[in-house]
């Protein structure tokens, strides 16, 4: 009985992520055929293409990633936002999922940095993600100590972590891209044998 649930709840973590994957992927496909139809119906009448919603969808994404990247849109932005960070449960929930998706924006290549964090005399290591190279514009007393970095550490499952200030010197770079650190915290670096079955003994 022992061995079906295993079986069972390891047949539930291989499935969960590919449904949940193909669930999100036909909603958004779904939502944005609808919306084309809508949209262009009016000027095309009956005539329409299968994936003319995706492709429409994709060009406004890239429409508005243009726009925001000129200088001009910053200030029409920041008027849109007000309702979300002036609001106060709104302004915390916002400011934290438009931060945590601004990491993982495109910048410098060094500010986007898995390390092992390592305090010196200790064995103990963690890795982490270098958040900021500098601490230039933080309030004052964070980050006074010369050279040195903001490093997330992100805790098993996803359920927080916590933003350490730290000298450079006790940061080792490790060659992996921030999304796959990413999830490898979040199984909390749950390690698997070559035949994919996690090591633990039944």
């Amino acid at each position: 009985m022992k061995r079906l649930s295993q079986y069972f709840f390891r047949g539930l973590i291989t499935f969960l992520p590919l449904a949940i994957t193909v669930y999100v992927l036909v909603l958004f496909v779904t939502w944005t055929e609808r919306t084309a139809i809508w949209l262009l119906r009016p000027f095309i009448g009956d005539f329409y293409l299968p994936g003319l919603g995706i492709a429409l969808g994709a060009a406004v994404i890239l429409a508005l990633g243009f726009f925001m990247s000129l200088s001009t849109t910053g200030k029409l932005l920041s008027y849109i936002e007000l309702p979300f960070t002036n609001l106060p449960v709104v302004k915390s929930i916002y400011s934290s999922l438009k931060n945590f998706a601004d990491y993982f924006a495109p910048h410098e290549q060094d500010a986007q940095q898995v390390v092992l964090l390592k305090m010196p005399g200790h064995e103990l290591s963690i890795v982490g993600l270098v958040t900021r190279q500098s601490m230039k514009g933080l309030p004052k007393g964070i980050g006074e100590l010369e050279d040195q970095v903001a490093v997330y550490l992100p805790m098993g499952y996803m359920i927080g972590g916590y933003t350490v200030f730290v000298p450079r010197s006790w940061t080792v770079p490790v060659d992996m891209s921030v999304e796959e650190a990413m999830r490898m915290a979040l199984i909390a670096f749950m390690s698997s044998n070559k035949n994919g079955k996690s090591e633990t003994t039944p």
